[in-house]
């Protein structure tokens, strides 16, 4: 579905974009992850032919990205491109027209989106009287309404309560059993690791780490992560070096350690024997332990 390789982006001496290469399998969701200023706003920016790459190629469905290949793509960002004071239909009404459908097909794809994100029943509602997880479905709606072959999600749920957010995924799930390509960027780390088939982590203009989870979580050497509190820190460091724990902080209240195997809770806890502990915990490795570890390096 898109082919992105080794594009290059410059502005001026600042290269934000070096040798980028991306691809994406029709139907996938794929989650791009990185840090502000990674390059997703930018890399997002020339495949949509809003700028121009200094080097490389992207196909979108088999054709060079160009103005014919704007209509492939429908963009969802996240600042919603929505008329407050119109109804949902006028608004996906109006950007219809936009991408020149025709009276009859534009009536068709109004009903049909709407009913895709759960609002035909406010078709006659002013966006300004929705809720927020409404205006958000709407947002994707409009980016629906022409039929593209990839949709590009900018944080899709950000400033959403936890309802609005679930209702947000399970449409996003909805769109992919329909067969839609979707490019998701994210910082919520859950919902890459809930939503995307694989995930491609981005840090100054290039990809460090691509794949599944199953894939992304043999970058780090752990089976599992314990999570301490203690007031004896440095005396938990040192215990945990002694067994082979590697070390790492992920905030500054908490001490993570990195087993090289799956240990049971108590087996843990015998570990620290003679070190106080406030708190004590155990999990699987998780797409926030290995962005971080790898973002930091």
């Amino acid at each position: 579905m898109l082919k992105i390789e080794k594009i290059s982006k410059s502005y001026g001496k600042r290269q934000v974009i070096q040798d980028l290469s991306l691809h994406i399998l029709p139907g996938e969701i794929y989650g791009l992850l990185g840090p502000n200023g990674a390059g997703k706003t930018t890399t997002i920016n020339i495949l949509c032919n809003l700028l121009q790459a200094d080097s490389g190629t992207i196909q979108l469905n088999g054709q060079s990205v160009s103005e014919a290949t704007k209509a492939l793509i429908g963009v969802a960002p996240q600042e919603n491109l929505l008329y407050k004071t119109l109804s949902c239909e006028e608004n996906l009404n109006f950007y219809a027209k936009l991408y020149g459908l025709r009276a009859k097909e534009r009536k068709q794809r109004v009903q049909v989106c709407l009913e895709a994100v759960h609002l035909a029943d406010r078709a006659k509602s002013p966006v300004e009287t929705l809720s927020g997880g409404m205006q958000r479905r709407l947002n994707i709606a409009v980016a629906l309404v022409h039929q593209p072959k990839l949709l590009i999600l900018d944080e899709p749920t950000t400033g959403l309560d936890i309802e609005a957010r679930y209702e947000i995924w399970d449409l996003i799930r909805c769109l992919k059993n329909q067969g839609i390509t979707v490019l998701l960027t994210t910082h919520l780390l859950d919902e890459a690791e809930r939503l995307c088939q694989r995930i491609g982590i981005l840090k100054g203009g290039r990809i460090l780490a691509e794949g599944n989870l199953t894939q992304l979580r043999q970058k780090i050497a752990a089976q599992e992560v314990v999570i301490v509190q203690t007031l004896q820190e440095e005396e938990a460091i040192a215990r945990a070096q002694q067994l082979g724990f590697v070390h790492r902080r992920y905030s500054s209240n908490d001490l993570a350690f990195w087993l090289p195997k799956k240990l049971e809770l108590p087996e843990i806890i015998s570990c620290f024997e003679g070190i106080p502990l406030d708190s004590i915990s155990h999990g699987p490795v998780q797409l926030e332990h290995i962005y971080l570890e790898i973002t930091r390096s």
